[in-house]
C-alpha cells in the first residue's frame, strides 16, 4: 500500500517483454520510421473492449505556477463527470483567489486533491515497486501522463499518479485498457514526468542502448563463409533488423550526410559523416559484422551471395514528415565488405538559392544569369561541396509551368515535382551525350546536365545551349578560372566556349558556429594575416566561434553554408578564352572586373558572425 512521507531508494524495475518488446517494420528496400521515434506503437493485446478517445492535449493544472489564476477545464461532451470536473475547478479557483494560504506549487496541488477526493502523493518519497510498474505498459504511461504507484493485492486495483486530476476520462481508459480497476492520486507533473522516464525510458532507443542489449548469448552466430541461406535468415532476425534501422535512423538524426559501415580484422567500425566531418559510434560486437552488412545488402536489394564484385543499390526511408534515400556501395576488402551510404535528404532538395548561403549580390548576379533563355551556366568544385543542391536549388528558382525542364543525372539523386529527370545507365549505353541528343528532341527549355566529364558530353552540351536552351551542368575543378581553361584542355573549341558560357560558379562548403554554444573570441593574428590583413585593420571587427556543446557534438559548429565564386563572362574574358589564355591570366582580368574570390566570400561571413577564420582557410585557396 501506499507510503505517503516515506523516504527510501528509488528502483529502477526492469520492463518486461510483455509490455516492452518493440520491434520496427522493416520492409525489404522500403523502411519505415517516424524521425527522433525508436519505440513502436503500442504492442498487440488480447481482444479488449473498444478503446475510448484518447484525451487530448490538456494544460497540466498541477503544474501552474504557484498563486496563478486556475481556468476551467472540459473534455468532449458534456456530462456528470464532466460537469462534477467543472465545478471542481471553479471551487479551486474561487478558493485560490479568496485564500492566501496556498502560497506554493504544492498547497495548490493538495487542494486540488482535496478537492476530487484523492490522496496527494509526492513520488520523490515514494518506493517504486517493479512488479507495480510492469503492469502499465510506457506507451500508456507516456500517453496518458500516469505512473503507477500501488496495487491492491485483494481487489486487484492499481493506483496510478495523475498529472491532471481533472481529465475525467483518463481513469476510465486506463480500466478499459488493463481490464482491472484503476484509482488515481495526485502528484506534481514534474515529479511524474521523471518518474516514467526514470523507470520506463525517454522513448527514444539509442544504439548504444541497442548495443548493451545484444549480449553473445542472445545473438550466438556461427556461420560459415558459403552458408547464405542461414546469413539470410539471421539479418532478417528482430535484434538485427532493429540494431540496423537505430544506426540509419540516428544517422539521419544527427543530420548525417554519409554512413560509413567498415569491417576490419577484429571490428566493425561504424561512423557518420556531419556536416563534413566523419564521427565515429559506438562498434558493435565483431560476431555481428556478417549479419549487420548483410541486413544493409538485403534492404537495399543486393545479392548477399556476391561477395567479390562491388554493388550498388538504395533504400528507400520513409519518415513522418519527409522522404529519404540512401544511395547504397558495397566495396569487398580483405576484412569483407565495406558499405558507405550517400543519405539523401528531400529536405535539402527543397532549399532555395537564397537558403544556400549566397551574398545578396552574388544572389542578384546569379539570379539573372540563370532566368536567360539560352547558355551554359557551370558549378565547379570537389566533390561534396554542395554543387547538385546548388543545381537543384538554381531549378527551383527558374521553375515555371510554362517551361520544359528536363535533367540527365547519374544517378537521379531527388526528385522533383514538374521536372522530367531521366538515370544514365551505362551498362545499356545511356550515356550523357547520348541522352543529351534525346533530350534534344522532347522540346525543352532547360537542361540539367548531371556532370561534363568528357569531349562529347561538352559538345552536345554546347550545342544545345547554341540551339536556343539554357544549360545547367558541373565539373570538377578548383577554381572558376580554371573551369574554361579545363574545357579548352578538353579539346572543347574555344570559339564554342567563348559562343556559350555564360558564367561559372565556383562553391565550396563550410561550418556554421552553433549557436547555443557561440561566443566572442579573439583568433590567432597569425591566421588574420593569411587572410591578408593586419591585426590591426580588424580591432574593430568581432569574431566568433563555437565552444562546444552537446547540440553541435562539442565541435563548435552546427551546419554548412556555402561559399562562392562567380565568374561572368565579359568581352575581355571571351578574347582571353580565344587566346587559349592561361587560368592565372583569365583570373587577374576577373579580378579586374570585381569577382569576388571564395576567401573573400568567406570573410564576408566570417565578419556577419556565421563562420570561422579557420574554417575558411581550410576550404578556400585564395
Amino acid at each position: 500500500m501506499l507510503g505517503i512521507g516515506k523516504k527510501s531508494k528509488r528502483v529502477t524495475a526492469p520492463v518486461s517483454e510483455e509490455t516492452n518488446s518493440p520491434e520496427l517494420e522493416v520492409q525489404t528496400e522500403v523502411l519505415d520510421m517516424e524521425e527522433g521515434d525508436s519505440e513502436p506503437s503500442t504492442p498487440a493485446r488480447a481482444p479488449q473492449p473498444e478503446r475510448p478517445d484518447t484525451p487530448s492535449d490538456l494544460p497540466a493544472m498541477v503544474g501552474a505556477e504557484a498563486g496563478a489564476q486556475v481556468g476551467s477545464v472540459s473534455v468532449g461532451p458534456v456530462g456528470p463527470k464532466e460537469e462534477l470536473a467543472q465545478s471542481v475547478s471553479d471551487a479551486v479557483a474561487e478558493s485560490v483567489a479568496h485564500a492566501e494560504t496556498y502560497t506554493t506549487q504544492e498547497d495548490l496541488l493538495k487542494l486540488y486533491a482535496q478537492q476530487v477526493g484523492m490522496p496527494f502523493v509526492k513520488l520523490s518519497e515514494q518506493e517504486y515497486r517493479p512488479d507495480v510498474i510492469n503492469i502499465l505498459s510506457p506507451e500508456l504511461a507516456r500517453e496518458y501522463q500516469v505512473f503507477p504507484v500501488d496495487l491492491d493485492d485483494e481487489t486487484g486495483a492499481l493506483t496510478v499518479a495523475l498529472v491532471d486530476p481533472l481529465n475525467v476520462r483518463t481513469l476510465d481508459d486506463l480500466a478499459v485498457w488493463l481490464g482491472r480497476e484503476v484509482r488515481g492520486v495526485v502528484a506534481n507533473a514534474d515529479e511524474v514526468q521523471a518518474a516514467i522516464e526514470e523507470s520506463y525510458g525517454t522513448g527514444e532507443e539509442s544504439v548504444d542502448d541497442m548495443l548493451k542489449s545484444l549480449t553473445d548469448e542472445q545473438t550466438e552466430l556461427d556461420i560459415k563463409e558459403e552458408d547464405f541461406d542461414d546469413l539470410t535468415r539471421i539479418a532478417n532476425e528482430a535484434p538485427i533488423v532493429k540494431l540496423v534501422n537505430l544506426i540509419l535512423l540516428q544517422a539521419i538524426k544527427e543530420r548525417g550526410s554519409d554512413l560509413h559501415v567498415e569491417p576490419f580484422e577484429s571490428s566493425l567500425r561504424i561512423r557518420y559523416r556531419v556536416d563534413g566531418i566523419l564521427h565515429e559510434t559506438v562498434p558493435p560486437p565483431p560476431h555481428l559484422t556478417n549479419a549487420i552488412i548483410s541486413r544493409f545488402k538485403v534492404m537495399s536489394g543486393l545479392n548477399i551471395a556476391e561477395r567479390r564484385l562491388p554493388q550498388d543499390g538504395r533504400i528507400k526511408l520513409t519518415l513522418h514528415d519527409r522522404n529519404v534515400e540512401l544511395r547504397v556501395s558495397c566495396l569487398p576488402t580483405v576484412n569483407g565488405e565495406s558499405v558507405v551510404m550517400r543519405i539523401l535528404d528531400s529536405q535539402v532538395m527543397s532549399l532555395s538559392l537564397a537558403q544556400i548561403g549566397m551574398l545578396p549580390d552574388t544572389l542578384d548576379r546569379y539570379g539573372k544569369i540563370i532566368s536567360r533563355p539560352n547558355g551554359i551556366v557551370l558549378v565547379t568544385g570537389p566533390t561534396g561541396c554542395g554543387k547538385t543542391t546548388t543545381m537543384y536549388a538554381s531549378l527551383r528558382h527558374i521553375f515555371s509551368p510554362m517551361l520544359k525542364m528536363i535533367t540527365t543525372e547519374n544517378p537521379v539523386e531527388y526528385q522533383m515535382d514538374g521536372v522530367v529527370q531521366v538515370n544514365i545507365n551505362q551498362s545499356v549505353g545511356l550515356t550523357f551525350a547520348r541522352c543529351l541528343r534525346a533530350i534534344l528532341r522532347q522540346d525543352p527549355d532547360i537542361i540539367m546536365v548531371g556532370e561534363i566529364r568528357d569531349l562529347e558530353t561538352a559538345s552536345m552540351a554546347i550545342e544545345s545551349s547554341l540551339t536556343g536552351h539554357m544549360v545547367l551542368s558541373t565539373m570538377h575543378t578548383n577554381d572558376s578560372s580554371g573551369t574554361l581553361t579545363r574545357l579548352i584542355d578538353m579539346n572543347v573549341e574555344p570559339f564554342l566556349i567563348a559562343s556559350a558560357v555564360v558564367a561559372v560558379m565556383a562553391q565550396r562548403l563550410i561550418r556554421i558556429i552553433c549557436l547555443d554554444c557561440k561566443e566572442p573570441y579573439e583568433p590567432d593574428p597569425a591566421l588574420i594575416r593569411e587572410m591578408g590583413f593586419s591585426p590591426e585593420e580588424v580591432q574593430n571587427i568581432t569574431f566568433f566561434h563555437g565552444k562546444g556543446c552537446s547540440s553541435c557534438n562539442y565541435t563548435g559548429y552546427r551546419g554548412r553554408t556555402g561559399m562562392f565564386e562567380l565568374l561572368v563572362m565579359s568581352e575581355k574574358l571571351k578574347e582571353l578564352v580565344l587566346e587559349r589564355a592561361a587560368s592565372s591570366l583569365i583570373f587577374q582580368e576577373a579580378r579586374k572586373e570585381g569577382m569576388r574570390t571564395l576567401r573573400e566570400d568567406g570573410w564576408e561571413k566570417v565578419v556577419q558572425g556565421i563562420t570561422t577564420i579557420e574554417e575558411v582557410l581550410a576550404s578556400a585557396i585564395h
